[in-house]
């Protein structure tokens, strides 16, 4: 008897929009293309999540909050955690609407996140940015998305 070899798995992405598959995507966007699809889209966000959320969780800084080190200290979180953020920037970025978790406010409340937890996470998304490849112009427009939410993430 002979054995078959397994047929690799391909999601279908039919379903997604066209700037979202990287198989469909433009490879030139237009001069009014969104940060989400000059980010490549779904992709390229959750590409560069999936590597930032592996920094967050080993960051030293980061993880001196003690709050915020129960979440980051569990690696069970690591899943849910990288789908929240990525939903989170798809949104944030001008991508479609599919973030389902907390307001900034509501989300850090409980962390007491202070000015240098803010400014290592910052950092650990500049240099994530930075080290995917992500353009200047496209990493300064994301990281003054960020810079937008201070007031919001830092509670004390």
């Amino acid at each position: 008897m002979t054995a078959t070899p397994e047929v690799a798995h391909v999601p279908d992405t039919r379903r997604l929009a066209p700037e979202a598959d990287p198989a469909t995507a433009p490879a030139v966007q237009p001069g009014n293309a969104t940060l989400y699809e000059r980010l490549g889209g779904c992709y390229g966000i959750a590409g560069a999540v999936d590597i930032l959320v592996d920094r967050l969780f080993q960051n030293v800084k980061v993880n001196a909050n003690e709050k915020v080190h129960e979440h980051h200290g569990n690696p069970a979180n690591a899943p849910g955690y990288k789908w929240l953020v990525t939903s989170w920037s798809i949104e944030a970025a001008g991508g479609p609407k599919c973030y389902i978790g907390h307001d900034m406010d509501t989300a850090h409340e409980h962390l007491s996140i202070d000015t240098a937890g803010f400014d290592a996470v910052a950092k650990e998304i500049e240099a994530t940015l930075d080290f995917v490849g992500v353009p200047e112009p496209e990493l300064r427009e994301f990281m003054d998305i960020i810079e937008s939410y201070r007031d919001k993430v830092v509670q004390a």
